[in-house]
């Protein structure tokens, strides 16, 4: 009697035991299932007088990184430069080429709350020789961004990524940085933008 008392209890904790664990699995679970991951892009663009699009009131990347936010539901952040950027595109070609050649950091104008808030950032800008624009590179001075997962994309005209991928995996080398996309500037102005954009971001 008492070999079949012992037989119940044990069976008893085993079974309490069993169900124990199944309960804290499944909280784990609802926790989990509840953790809603924050998406964020970060972009500069450049308004004005652009290579094969001529004087354009919404800068390439911008209308990309509307797009962006519109099918993901990410905040918006962006970088504008302190420094007056509109201009004749050969002079901001010149620009362009003094800051990387004396490899400067721009000041910038952005409202930034908390970014440590967020997951996930895509990361975009022009192509301006073979990189993000210089200023983009004072906000990445500024700013801590690993163990982030991160999603580079650029406009251009013949550049496509350039460097931003290893210049992003050099920043933040404890970061995630995804294999980016680009979309030629030309393209953002045309009416089919937002569905291009929407193709691309499928994958991540």
């Amino acid at each position: 009697m008492k070999k079949f008392t012992v037989i119940i209890t044990v069976c008893a904790g085993l079974l309490f035991s069993c169900i124990g664990h199944a309960q804290n699995q499944k909280t784990k679970i609802e926790n989990n299932m509840g953790k809603k991951e924050k998406t964020l892009v970060v972009f500069f663009s450049h308004a004005g007088e652009n290579y094969s699009v001529g004087n354009i009131i919404v800068g390439n990347t911008k209308r990309v990184a509307d797009a962006i936010c519109e099918f993901t539901g990410a905040a918006k952040l962006e970088i504008v430069g302190t420094k007056d950027y509109n201009m004749p595109y050969d002079d901001l070609v010149n620009l362009a080429t003094k800051e990387a050649k004396n490899n400067e950091f721009p000041t910038y104008k952005a409202n930034i709350d908390d970014i440590s808030q967020y997951d996930t950032i895509y990361i975009g800008g022009p192509v301006w020789w073979g990189t993000y624009p210089r200023v983009m590179f004072t906000f990445f001075r500024d700013n801590d961004l690993n163990g982030k997962t991160l999603i580079p994309f650029t406009t251009h005209e013949g550049s496509g990524l350039g460097n931003v991928e290893d210049d992003l995996k050099h920043l933040y080398p404890k970061a995630n940085v995804l294999d980016g996309f680009c979309i030629y500037g030309h393209e953002c102005q045309k009416a089919d933008i937002k569905e291009k954009v929407a193709k691309l971001i499928k994958k991540y």
